[in-house]
């Protein structure tokens, strides 16, 4: 059951560093919409009966993702609108709040398997 978990994780990770990439010159990537992602279509579709599968405070974890999540898509459309138009500063404050919203989804994710782990 774990796997799903860090597979999201994954996921995420892969998302931000296409972002960092393109933030850096190294990349075309415009990210999308939070629902559009992979993380986003596991939370709206397999995610909740994957962590029901694994308890009530899997599953408390788990609903506590959807507002990070979506903080997160909307930091990182910020950080590439604002660096794209020249405005140093609010990217700068997009990005670290894109990189806090990161932490604070890989620590839920990571929670999440460590519940799955522990149920086994």
């Amino acid at each position: 059951m774990g796997a799903f978990f860090l597979l999201r994780l994954n996921d995420h990770v892969q998302y931000l560093n296409k972002i960092t990439a393109t933030l850096d010159g190294h990349g075309e990537f415009r990210g999308c919409d939070h629902h559009s992602c992979k993380l986003g279509k596991w939370l709206d579709s397999d995610g909740a009966k994957e962590a029901d599968e694994v308890g009530t405070e899997a599953r408390a974890v788990f609903d506590s993702l959807f507002e990070p999540h979506e903080q997160f898509h909307s930091a990182s459309s910020l950080a590439l609108q604002t660096h794209d138009a020249g405005d140093a500063t609010t990217s700068t404050r997009a990005v670290t709040d894109l990189h806090r919203l990161s932490s604070l989804l890989v620590s839920r994710l990571l929670e999440l398997d460590r519940l799955a782990a522990t149920r086994k």
